[in-house]
């Protein structure tokens, strides 16, 4: 019996998953990672920027990235990049598995990719790939699901075939990071839970009068003591 190539796998999940999903509505929790992305951007000052998305996905971001320089978005998901390319033309599309793409030799100021890591089988290439396409001092600006809160709060669906799950702590994080970069922010964002006391903690009924009576204070808390969803990294390639 052959063997299916796990890349082939992976790029049929990801082009059925970005069609089902991403093309059609952006979640809560990504919001707050662009939220987060953006204002880092906004942080830098510029607007000649050259900026490399890793894992774009349906593209949904690179639009809102081209105030701030020329834009790249890379993904496994050929077919959606296919569609992407006629909604943003102003922005460069490369379909293929980032651990074999040639992006050139000039090298990228930033580097985002959001929600990639924990799907990649060898997690420290990768981050030394990321490291190789940004210039000394060029930032990386990182989303990663954490592992912390999935595992001990949530319930979550086996994985898919084609659908690699390798989530991450935030000192697994910083350790992964740290060789090739110097690790400038690492936080939690978007608390979120659906098992155990953390789901009455994340309620909707609970939170909308705390948020009515001190804004998004109490979220901004959870996020500090490390309870989101997300864990968010800035770093700065070292040189």
């Amino acid at each position: 019996m052959n063997k299916v190539d796990p890349i082939s796998l992976q790029r049929r999940f990801w082009n059925r998953w970005n069609a089902e999903h991403r093309e059609h509505e952006i979640q809560d929790v990504c919001i707050r990672q662009a939220e987060v992305v953006l204002d880092w951007l906004n942080s830098l000052g510029r607007n000649d920027l050259n900026i490399l998305e890793v894992g774009c996905g349906s593209g949904w971001l690179c639009p809102r990235l081209l105030p701030f320089g020329r834009v790249t978005g890379t993904d496994l998901s050929d077919d959606v990049l296919a569609r992407v390319r006629q909604r943003v033309p102003e922005v460069t599309f490369v379909s293929g598995d980032f651990m074999k793409l040639d992006l050139g030799s000039s090298p990228f100021d930033v580097v985002i990719t959001l929600e990639v890591l924990s799907h990649v089988a060898d997690q420290p290439s990768f981050v030394r790939k990321l490291a190789s396409y940004l210039r000394p001092g060029g930032h990386l600006m990182l989303a990663t699901q954490n592992r912390f809160v999935l595992e001990r709060f949530n319930r979550i669906s086996p994985p898919a075939p084609g659908q690699l799950r390798r989530w991450v702590s935030r000192h697994e994080l910083r350790r992964l990071l740290t060789p090739e970069f110097e690790v400038l922010e690492l936080f939690s964002v978007s608390p979120k839970a659906n098992r155990g006391f953390m789901r009455l903690v994340n309620s909707e009924k609970l939170n909308r009068p705390l948020k009515a009576i001190f804004g998004d204070r109490i979220e901004r808390l959870k996020e500090a003591m490390g309870l989101g969803w997300t864990l968010m990294a800035l770093a700065r390639r070292r040189h």
